[in-house]
């Protein structure tokens, strides 16, 4: 009975060893995300093993593990950046991206956890004014928006498709000009808009002249082809077909050979 307690501590305190080893050695990783395992004494961060997947992991407890989140993610980023005259313009955008998940371990070596501040985010700028300076206030502000936001995202990705990040879209989502030239934009505008509207109807208005004269023009050829056409004898021919047409109706008539003019029959009477 002496002995159960010299016994029991060491059991205790092995128990307890044992426990903040286990504590120490699990590691939990959660959905959409995966570790870089680190190994202090076996070469440092492991970049040649896929990283871990999600669920519960038991690694050597002087081992450590960087998790990383690798589902796509949301960037916004509000920059003041110049057009092609100078002038200073507002931009606003979205970038969608996430880590190659499968160089985890290279980008955690080369670049850090920090990879988006220090790869991702300068690059963005730098494109985003690369770009937007090449272009007027007037087509930033009304025609180039899918273009620009086109030039950012492969300029972008152009620059970090060595660094293991995985650009998916960028998005751009309001340009903002300075008030007073704004304004400008949009009264040319208005002034370009009314122009074609009156050039539309004085095209119009040519196209409807156009069409009466032709049709002027051509019933003028149908009546003096039609005078031309007509002589006494088919005159004639064309009252006999009518006399033959209203001899045949039931209605009793008198009909009056060889009296009318030319020649023609008269008709009198019908009841």
């Amino acid at each position: 009975m002496e002995r159960l307690p010299k016994i029991g501590i060491p059991v205790i305190i092995g128990i307890i060893i044992l426990i903040v080893i286990i504590a120490k050695s699990a590691v939990t990783i959660d959905s959409g995300e995966a570790g870089v395992l680190y190994k202090p004494f076996d070469g440092g961060v492991v970049t040649d093993e896929p990283p871990l997947g999600e669920g519960f992991h038991i690694v050597a407890p002087w081992n450590k593990v960087f998790i990383y989140e690798v589902r796509k993610q949301e960037l916004k980023e509000i920059m003041n950046v110049l057009s092609s005259n100078g002038l200073d313009i507002k931009l606003e955008a979205s970038v969608w991206y996430k880590p190659q998940a499968l160089n985890l371990g290279k980008l955690h070596q080369e670049i850090g956890e920090d990879y988006l501040n220090r790869i991702l985010l300068p690059t963005i700028r730098s494109a985003a004014r690369s770009v937007v300076g090449r272009y007027t206030p007037e087509q930033l502000y009304s025609s180039k928006r899918d273009a620009i936001q086109a030039e950012i995202f492969d300029e972008t990705r152009k620059i970090i498709k060595d660094q293991y990040i995985e650009l998916d879209e960028v998005l751009v989502r309001d340009v903002t000009l300075p008030a007073t030239i704004k304004e400008a934009i949009e009264r040319k505008l208005k002034q370009e808009q009314e122009s074609l509207e009156y050039e539309f109807r004085l095209i119009s208005a040519q196209k409807e002249a156009e069409r009466q004269v032709i049709e002027a023009q051509g019933k003028s050829d149908a009546n003096r082809i039609l005078s031309q056409s007509l002589n006494d004898q088919i005159l004639k021919d064309k009252g006999i077909e009518a006399t033959l047409k209203l001899s045949e109706s039931p209605n009793s008539k008198v009909i009056v050979i060889g009296s009318g003019d030319g020649g023609l029959p008269i008709i009198l009477g019908n009841n």
